[in-house]
C-alpha cells in the first residue's frame, strides 16, 4: 500500500522534471540547427567564391590565348606584306 502511495509523487515529480528539461533541450537542438545552417551558408559562400576564381582564371586564360592567337595573326600578317614587297 504504502508504494502505491508514493507511486503518484514520484511519477508527478519525474513528468515536471522532464517538462522542465524540455524547452531547454528544444533550445539546444534549434541552437545546433541554426549553428550547422550558419556552417552550411560560410560554405556555400567559399564554394561561390572558388567558382567564380576559377571562372575568372579561365577567362583571364582564354583572353591571353586570344591575344596571342592575334599576335601571331598580326605577325603572319607582316610578314605576308614583307614578302609582298619584296617581289
Amino acid at each position: 500500500m504504502k508504494f502505491k502511495k508514493w507511486l503518484l509523487p514520484i511519477f508527478m515529480g519525474a513528468l515536471s522534471a522532464t517538462a522542465l528539461l524540455s524547452p531547454s533541450l528544444t533550445q539546444a537542438v534549434e541552437e545546433t540547427g541554426t549553428i550547422a545552417a550558419s556552417k552550411a551558408a560560410d560554405q556555400k559562400a567559399a564554394l561561390a567564391k572558388k567558382a567564380k576564381a576559377l571562372a575568372e582564371k579561365k577567362a583571364a586564360e582564354a583572353a591571353a590565348k586570344a591575344e596571342k592567337t592575334s599576335d601571331e595573326a598580326k605577325e603572319q600578317e607582316l610578314e605576308l606584306e614583307k614578302e609582298v614587297e619584296k617581289k
